[in-house]
């Protein structure tokens, strides 16, 4: 008996990471809905419904959190992606004072799909980069579903300078599905401005903070995404190619993108025990978008406690501990490598190697 009822409670669990999350998300949605009823019930009506509204809370708490309890990955995407989700601009509200936007990358455009410039955190002055969405379809193709151009590359690139040069910090905020593949984008080098951009974020001497709040899609995500802490919201995604672009290659069909999801290991969880995510921001069952201050808050205290700690380097512990950040990534069970020294004293380095810049 006791092994049949473990096998139901499995394959019921199972059942639930297969389901799409709006299917979840349904029933939460009808009792928000009897709630607005309640409540418009009482204004019309003049009468108490404070009991039933209480109750009906209490239901949807308990539904959100068994519902959102056990998620797969590919259901962690789906609500990444999903629409109403907070952008980079909402946390630039929420988090910054002072904002001014620099636009430009003095040499062919601006690119709206990001947004950059200087802002005041916490009392100190920093320089702020945000991959942004747009709401609506208009404003989506505005912002090119925060698919960056050359330009964007470089005009983000142009911010992060001015930073390096006052030596103040940099807070970037990731959500891209990817670079913007066209034709044009390619004859103004796509390419060259994603690379230049990893070889120069390496350089600064400036502390850099990543925060990846939805989409981090491959290269587009990668050229603003070199960071001395990397933070994920707990339903963000990380990952060299999408499920779906991973699945048209190995299986030749989209329809294997939740098995593709599960083998790139690209949620925040799966990241941060790879080493490559330093810290998971935690949101409310359902997503970020249901309690944005709940996340904004916690963000807030994560940001300024690796600023703190950042901050206290001088430019050399602090180009020796982003060397060593990414020197270990990749390192596998077995592997017997050991991190390298910047300054080529470091043990695992070869004779005759020349030294790293």
């Amino acid at each position: 008996m006791v092994e049949k009822k473990q096998k139901d409670e499995k394959a019921e669990k199972s059942l639930d990471q297969d389901k799409p999350i709006y299917e979840l998300a349904q029933p939460i949605k009808e009792l928000e809905m009897k709630i607005k009823e309640l409540k418009d019930l009482a204004i019309k009506g003049d009468v108490n419904v404070s009991g039933e509204i209480k109750k009906v809370e209490g239901k949807i708490e308990k539904l959100s959190r068994d519902s959102y309890a056990k998620l797969s990955t590919w259901q962690r995407i789906q609500l990444a992606r999903e629409k109403g989700r907070p952008y980079a601009s909402d946390y630039i509200e929420k988090l910054m004072q002072d904002f001014i936007e620099l636009r430009g990358d003095r040499f062919y455009a601006d690119d709206a799909a990001v947004v950059c410039g200087m802002a005041k955190f916490e009392g100190r002055t920093v320089a702020v980069i945000g991959q942004q969405k747009g709401r609506d379809t208009k404003e989506n193709l505005q912002r090119n579903f925060a698919m960056m151009h050359p330009e964007g590359y470089r005009k983000a690139l142009r911010v992060m300078r001015l930073a390096d040069k006052f030596n103040k910090p940099i807070l970037i905020f990731v959500d891209t599905p990817g670079a913007y593949p066209g034709v044009g984008a390619e004859q103004r080098g796509q390419a060259e401005a994603i690379a230049v951009n990893i070889r120069e974020m390496f350089n600064l001497r400036c502390p850099i903070i990543v925060t990846v709040i939805s989409e981090g899609g491959s290269g587009g995500a990668l050229g603003v995404g070199v960071g001395d802490a990397i933070i994920m919201l707990e339903n963000a995604y990380y990952s060299v190619i999408s499920p779906e672009g991973c699945a048209a290659i190995l299986w030749r069909t989209a329809e294997k993108a939740p098995q593709a999801a599960e083998a790139l290991k690209l949620s925040a969880p799966d990241l941060k025990r790879l080493g490559i995510c330093d810290e998971i921001i935690p949101e409310v069952p359902g997503g970020v978008q249901r309690d944005l201050d709940f996340t904004a808050g916690k963000l807030r205290l994560a940001l300024k406690k690796w600023l703190n700690k950042l901050g206290a380097m001088d430019e050399q512990e602090l180009s020796q501990w982003r060397y060593d950040k990414y020197r270990r990534m990749g390192v596998v069970a077995g592997d017997e490598r050991e991190t390298v020294s910047v300054a080529g004293n470091g043990p695992g380095r070869k004779k005759g190697r020349k030294k790293s810049v």
